[in-house]
């Protein structure tokens, strides 16, 4: 296994016969899944019984465990970064793949936790000095209060205009966290340092390894937050507005508390990957927040499907985690990063595993542009 890892990654990511050999593997598999998926369309589909999807989801779990123990340090610290996206996107997927809402401020609810567990456990400032565990609820519950701030003036605003007002939003948080007037609080430009880590017993979480476990675990409670929520009658809600939201509104839906409620909820997912963020360096600082991130939480709702739990985590596997695998080659990454963009909007634009509405949807598109000659459903054609 040893020789292999070797051969696969480089000091700094892929190696370049690594990332050549994935590419061929990756290419194979779609080509050979598109066969089988042309053969299957023949074939009455069994289901899959319970036990099955148990034994799946058991050899899942085992495999998320086991997997940075056979990679090393390197790949636990690409891993970590792509839970933490992961995270994020899945709040940003409540806020703008449920709910429709377009929020371009999201990295403001990731700033927030983060300051929130800095203040509170940093003994630097002397305001708290709390342990991580205990500063984690207060920190999630101030970023559902500035979830909820963010919410009440932009209740009658949509589209173009609310993407406008979150995005001053995260600026704002940003600034504020950079001014001299928060200086006893945030640390100015120089941030907050000396930040607590997590404790379970008498480990202490302070290396890529052992944080891997603590990020899976907020992942998996929010995927399990997230998939409950969507088939819930709030998720439904949810959608209804996303839809439309006069329709919504005439069949009963009060928009204000469905639209609270989905920035509510989002904030929180924000907040706790800001405080595990926290926790992972020790210090924070302004420049940390930038725009930038909330462009990338919003490509791989994008990429991976807009609205789809399971879309999140592609899009973030394809967005954060293969750029850090091809550090080897510098600048020439993010030239792969773009070009995947536009590939992806020309050819497959509800993404790489979008919701099962989404993908109706475009199957339906697909069928119209397939046929022009096809009437509407109900039009009758003459003859000439």
């Amino acid at each position: 296994m040893a020789p292999l890892l070797e051969w696969v990654f480089s000091g700094k990511g892929l190696s370049v016969a690594g990332a050549l050999a994935i590419a061929v593997i990756v290419i194979a598999s779609e080509v050979l899944g598109n066969r089988r998926r042309t053969n299957a369309r023949n074939v009455t589909a069994v289901p899959i019984t319970p036990r099955q999807k148990q034994m799946r989801t058991g050899a899942l779990m085992a495999l998320l465990l086991i997997f940075p123990l056979l990679l090393g340090t390197y790949v636990s610290e690409v891993l970590d970064q792509v839970g933490l996206y992961i995270l994020m996107g899945l709040g940003l997927n409540v806020v703008v793949g449920f709910a429709g809402l377009l929020d371009l401020g999201y990295v403001g609810f990731f700033a927030i936790g983060a300051y929130a567990m800095g203040m509170l456990t940093s003994p630097e400032l002397g305001l708290a000095s709390l342990s991580w565990w205990t500063a984690l609820p207060i920190a999630v519950s101030i970023t559902i209060l500035a979830g909820i701030m963010l919410g009440v003036p932009v209740l009658n605003m949509r589209g173009d205009y609310l993407a406008i007002v979150t995005l001053g939003f995260g600026e704002i948080i940003r600034l504020l966290a950079l001014s001299d007037a928060l200086r006893p609080w945030t640390g100015g430009s120089q941030g907050i340092q000396l930040i607590a880590k997590p404790v379970v017993g008498t480990m202490v979480l302070d290396n890529q390894l052992k944080l891997y476990y603590l990020i899976l675990a907020g992942c998996l409670l929010a995927g399990f937050i997230s998939s409950r929520l969507r088939d819930s009658r709030l998720g439904r809600a949810w959608m209804a507005m996303r839809e439309d939201e006069d329709v919504a509104q005439a069949i009963g839906i009060n928009l204000v508390a469905t639209k609270l409620l989905a920035f509510s909820v989002g904030a929180a997912f924000g907040g706790l990957s800001g405080a595990i963020f926290a926790a992972k360096l020790g210090a924070i600082y302004p420049n940390s927040f930038g725009l930038l991130i909330s462009i990338n939480v919003l490509a791989l709702l994008i990429i991976g499907g807009m609205g789809s739990i399971r879309g999140v985590v592609v899009g973030a596997l394809v967005l954060v985690g293969l750029p850090e695998l091809l550090r080897e080659f510098a600048e020439f990454r993010l030239l792969v990063y773009g070009a995947l963009l536009v590939v992806m909007m020309l050819y497959r634009p509800q993404g790489l595993w979008p919701e099962d509405a989404r993908k109706l949807e475009a199957h339906e598109d697909d069928g119209l542009s397939g046929d022009s000659s096809a009437a509407p459903a109900g039009r009758i054609i003459e003859p000439a």
